[in-house]
């Protein structure tokens, strides 16, 4: 094939995401000086499609950039008034007293949201402020400089067959350049990951560890709606098998969101984090509250888990990593998106600064200086031991000794140093023939619903005749070696049912990907055993629409 040429144009920062990163520095960039050229680039058909609505958000890191939010008129309309805190058994539940937690963990002061639209929010704040912002731009390829720094990115690649080959709507995509290039791509992302192997970003770090978050919205009967509410809880359906634990969430308009989170350190393969999910809205707790209401809306997505740890070195000559695309969760808040925003306005001052003095392509080290020595140090050191605790000894043994941690770290103090993670989640998977099948019930159609059904609730979308965003590595290990040794787990983990495996009479078993179904969750590049599948930037766009609610 004949070299393509592209059309190029010029920023001084290109930023890839629109989410509460990327769009935190694009706003802070132009704060500082009007003149910087900015765009964003979101490859969700608009800003916050991709964006798996439901949190808690701690304002501190939007109060920084736009201290005015409130006069402004964002989305920030349900503070949160009460806080439950549950460990659940098969037909009950214990509450946790509020009173011994740390006050890090207090949610007071913290808002029910829909990020999906405090993000279409910010995009009107930033695009106010003169920056463009581009919607259904993929960025698919990084574009390096004659020094080895990240100089741009390919954006808008669309029409190539299945094979790969331009089709006859090809269109080639553009580069846009800067001086440099911000990744806030979210947990995962194909461009940062390329980063961070090809500059060695995590060596003398822990590696990254995380967790599937699925997420119902439902609509329920007024009457057992409490607006403000939040509820977590632990313990069933997981029990040992796997940590992680529930999130119910009441915001406006008789509205819950029910999501459920599964630790992806899990050592049975045969667990099937999806199923655990719909288990547990069978719950009575959770039955009686679902009970004549309806399901509007599913999502699913990784999240970071591994802390201050796993946390890589953020800069290399020419980008930065923001965000999720850094890791900068605080798992025992389940809140990331106050950090992600503080993460935008450090990486937009450092590159003011260093624009100011006539730099670009080099290091941004002052803002490695200001993550790490800054709030986002300070929220996340004192929860560094929550996560290895609970991977290393279960549950009960992460509420005490991490609670008494905290504690510490809030006083200063530290009693366990920094623990190590160890093993990543895809090593974590134990073999087939070590653990016993798990015996999940049929889902019911009223409060739990299979795979496929669900995921027309995203509004999930991919031309069949684009080419397939998850490639294998090797095509055989599916069935030659993921399936004998580890009963092919992709058929489980993943919370769309894109992998398959066919078997049909007289026929030897076949691997199959759905890819039209993918939810852009990352899961399968994760978890699986052999590493083999990897997940890249849809060539063409597609992925799930979530609704504006």
């Amino acid at each position: 094939m004949t070299e393509i040429t592209r059309e190029q144009m010029d920023y001084d920062v290109v930023i890839v995401g629109a989410g509460p990163a990327g769009l935190s520095a694009a706003i802070r960039l132009k704060q500082l000086d009007s003149n910087l050229s900015v765009v964003v680039l979101e490859k969700g058909s608009e800003v916050g499609a991709h964006i798996l609505s439901g949190a808690v958000l701690d304002p501190v890191g939007l109060t920084k950039l736009i201290p005015d939010w409130k006069e402004k008129g964002a989305p920030l309309n349900v503070p949160v008034h009460e806080d439950n805190f549950y460990i659940l058994g098969p037909a009950g539940q214990m509450r946790i007293p509020n009173f011994p937690m740390p006050p890090l963990m207090n949610n007071h002061g913290n808002y029910i949201v829909s990020m999906a639209n405090v993000c279409r929010w910010m995009a009107e704040q930033a695009e106010g402020l003169g920056v463009e912002i581009f919607p259904g731009m993929a960025c698919s390829e990084l574009i390096y400089g004659d020094k080895g720094e990240v100089r741009g990115v390919v954006a808008g690649e669309f029409g190539k067959n299945a094979d790969g080959t331009p089709g006859p709507s090809y269109e080639p995509g553009m580069v846009l350049a800067g001086k440099y290039v911000f990744l806030s791509e979210g947990v995962r992302g194909s461009l940062a990951k390329e980063v961070i192997a090809k500059y060695d970003l995590s060596k003398g770090h822990e590696p990254q560890k995380f967790g599937l978050g699925m997420k119902e919205i439902w609509q329920i009967d007024p009457a057992k709606h409490r607006l403000g509410t939040v509820t977590h809880t632990m313990g069933w359906p997981l029990g040992s098998n796997a940590g992680g634990g529930s999130f119910i969430y009441h915001l406006e308009n008789n509205q819950v969101y029910v999501g459920f989170v599964v630790h992806l350190n899990y050592k049975n393969p045969h667990l099937y984090p999806y199923m655990e999910f719909q288990r547990f809205k069978h719950h009575p707790m959770v039955a009686e509250l679902l009970k004549g209401g309806k399901r509007v809306a599913y999502g699913a997505r990784a999240i970071s888990e591994g802390g201050w740890q796993s946390i890589p070195k953020m800069v290399a000559p020419g980008v930065a990593l923001l965000g999720c695309s850094a890791g900068l969760v605080n798992v025992p808040r389940i809140k990331g998106n106050h950090n992600a925003m503080l993460s935008g306005i450090d990486a937009a001052e450092a590159a003011f600064v260093a624009i100011s003095a006539g730099r670009s392509g080099d290091e941004l080290t002052e803002y490695e200086t200001l993550v790490r020595g800054g709030p986002i140090a300070a929220d996340l050191k004192k929860v560094r031991n929550v996560k290895p605790l609970w991977s290393k000894y279960g549950l009960v043994a992460s509420l005490f000794l991490g609670g008494a941690d905290m504690w510490a770290n809030t006083f200063g103090l530290t009693i366990l140093g920094t623990l190590k993670h160890g093993k990543n989640d895809a090593e974590s998977t134990g073999l087939a023939k070590d653990y016993q099948p798990i015996d999940y019930p049929k889902p019911d159609g009223v409060l739990s619903f299979d795979r496929l059904t669900n995921v027309a609730f995203s509004a999930t979308n991919h031309d069949e005749n684009q080419p397939a965003h998850l490639k294998l590595k090797d095509p055989s290990i599916p069935i030659a070696v993921n399936l004998p040794k580890y009963a092919e787990p992709a058929q489980r983990y993943c919370p769309a049912g894109v992998y398959e495996v066919i078997a049909e009479a007289g026929k030897e078993p076949r691997f199959q990907i759905n890819f039209q179904n993918c939810v852009h969750c990352k899961t399968c590049d994760i978890k699986d055993p052999s590493q083999n599948i990897v997940w890249t930037t849809p060539m063409g766009g597609g992925g799930p629409n979530y609704p504006n609610m």
